[in-house]
């Protein structure tokens, strides 16, 4: 049985400088994405495209869903297997190259999870939970590059 989701957001541009898109430098690239019952996130481009550094760029915004993705997917996994989790973070970088028409990809995703758990002889199980996490994360599931795991775990002991 298939189950189907279906997630809705807004967007606003808020960039116009009066001239709108009159030249490619004479707009700004911010914007404000939102959606019900949520605060709402300010965004723009990276740096490089002539964006606000202090807002999210899209490119972050992937990045953040992969590893926001892979946690819960990790976090539900533990729980199933009886493996205490209080602790997550995680540290992820990804690769965007350039295309010579404009556009451009990323490459590559290498998420950093550090898993803190309770019980120390769980600590192989506990490693062992990223590979079916990884597989049930809808985010990563859905990109067309690789998203690297280099998972750290450690006990409160």
């Amino acid at each position: 049985m298939k189950l189907e989701h279906a997630y809705a957001i807004d967007l606003q541009w808020t960039g116009n400088r009066g001239t709108g898109t009159s030249g490619y430098k004479d707009y700004g690239r911010d914007h404000v994405v939102s959606a019900e019952g949520k605060l709402p996130i300010e965004g723009s481009a990276d740096r490089v495209f002539f964006g606000d550094r202090d807002r999210w760029n899209p490119e972050e915004l992937l990045l953040a869903a992969l590893a926001q993705c892979h946690m819960l997917s990790y976090l539900a996994e533990a729980a199933g297997a009886g493996v205490v989790v209080v602790g997550y973070t995680d540290a992820a970088t990804g690769t965007m190259e350039q295309t010579g028409n404009g556009g451009g990809h990323f490459t590559e995703v290498t998420l950093r999870p550090r898993v803190t758990i309770a019980d120390p002889s769980q600590a192989e199980l506990a490693a062992s939970l990223h590979a079916p996490a990884s597989e049930k994360c809808f985010i990563a599931a859905s990109v067309n590059f690789p998203v690297h795991h280099r998972p750290e775990t450690l006990t409160l002991v």
